[in-house]
C-alpha cells in the first residue's frame, strides 16, 4: 500500500507542471490557485458529506484544518509562484527536494521523532541528483537576482513541511486524511481569495478549453487525489519518508518532457537520475539490509 501511494503521488504531482503551463499566461497565479482549490473543495466536500465521511469539527478541529489549508493550499503556492519570477524551475525543484530535511527536523522538534541516518543519507543523495538534473539551468541562473527566488522557494518548502506536521497531528487526532484534505482545501481557497482581494488581483476565470482542462486536472488529480495520497503517506510512513516524493517529482516531469517536448538527456542528467533512484533505494530498502538506521 505504501509503495502504491508513493507511485501515485509522484506520478500525479510530477505531471501537474504541464497543466500549470497552460494556465500561467491566462490568469494571475493567485487566481489560478484560488480556482484550483475552490473547485477541488467543491467537488470533494459534498461528495464526502453524502457518503457520511465528512465529520463535523469543533472549533479546535476547524482551527487545525484551517492551519493545514493555510500552509498547504495557500502560502506554499504563493511562495513558489513568487519564486518562479526570480529563479528557474530547476533551481526551485532542488530547493523543494530538501523537504525531506525540513520534515525530519520538524518531526524531531514537534513530535520527538529520532533523526534517522537513512533519511538524511537518502535525502542528500536525492537532492544531489536533482541538482545534477538541473545543473545547466542552475549554472545559467547566477547573479544576485536569483537569491530572492531561492529565499521564497525555501520559505515555501518550510510552509509545505509545517503543513505536513499539521496534517500528521490531524491524523493522530482521528481525522482521516481525505476529510482533512477537504476541509483544508476549502480554507486554503478562502485564504487565497482574501489575499487576492486585498492585493487587487483579477479573479476572472478564463473560459478557454486549455485553461479549463488544466484546471480540471489540477483540481481533481493534483489536489483531491494527489494531496490525499500524499497525506496518507505522511500518516502511514512518517513525514520524512513521505517527503522523499518531492525528490522524484522532477524525474517524472523530465520524463514527460522527454515524451512530449523533446527533452534531450545528457550524461550529467543521466547521472542525476541515477542518484535520485539510488536515494530512493536507500530510503525504502528493507531495514534488515541497512543495519545503521539511526
Amino acid at each position: 500500500m505504501n509503495l502504491f501511494l508513493f507511485l501515485v503521488t509522484t506520478a500525479i504531482w510530477g505531471s501537474t507542471w504541464i497543466a500549470i503551463t497552460f494556465q500561467v499566461d491566462q490568469a494571475a497565479p493567485l487566481a489560478s490557485v484560488f480556482h484550483r482549490f475552490a473547485l477541488a473543495a467543491a467537488l470533494i466536500g459534498p461528495a464526502l458529506a453524502l457518503l457520511g465521511r465528512l465529520p463535523r469539527l469543533d472549533a479546535r478541529g476547524h482551527g487545525f484544518v484551517a492551519l493545514q489549508g493555510l500552509f498547504l493550499a495557500c502560502l506554499n503556492f504563493l511562495c513558489f509562484y513568487t519564486a518562479a519570477r526570480y529563479a528557474p524551475s530547476g533551481l526551485i525543484s532542488v530547493v523543494f527536494s530538501l523537504a525531506t530535511f525540513f520534515n525530519t527536523i520538524n518531526a524531531r522538534l514537534l513530535f520527538g521523532d529520532p533523526i534517522r541516518l537513512r533519511a538524511v543519507v537518502a535525502g542528500l543523495i536525492g537532492a544531489g541528483g536533482v541538482a545534477l538534473l538541473f545543473w545547466p539551468q542552475m549554472r545559467a541562473a547566477g547573479g544576485a537576482n536569483v537569491w530572492p527566488g531561492i529565499g521564497f522557494a525555501t520559505l515555501g518548502t518550510v510552509f509545505f513541511s509545517l503543513g505536513n506536521m499539521v496534517s500528521r497531528r490531524n491524523s493522530r487526532a482521528g481525522l482521516a486524511p481525505v476529510a482533512a484534505n477537504a476541509w483544508a482545501m476549502a480554507y486554503g481557497a478562502l485564504f487565497t481569495l482574501a489575499i487576492a482581494l486585498a492585493s487587487g488581483v483579477d479573479l476572472k476565470l478564463p473560459l478557454t478549453t486549455s485553461y479549463l482542462a488544466a484546471l480540471g486536472f489540477l483540481a481533481v488529480f493534483g489536489s483531491v487525489v494527489g494531496f490525499t495520497t500524499y497525506l496518507m503517506m505522511v500518516a502511514r510512513m512518517g513525514p520524512g519518508k513521505a517527503a522523499y516524493a518531492t525528490v522524484m517529482f522532477p524525474v517524472v516531469a523530465l520524463t514527460i518532457s522527454t515524451l512530449f517536448e523533446g527533452y534531450r538527456w545528457t550524461p550529467l542528467a543521466a547521472a542525476g537520475l541515477a542518484l535520485t533512484l539510488i536515494g530512493n533505494a536507500v530510503m525504502f530498502a528493507p531495514a534488515r539490509k541497512l543495519k545503521q538506521d539511526g
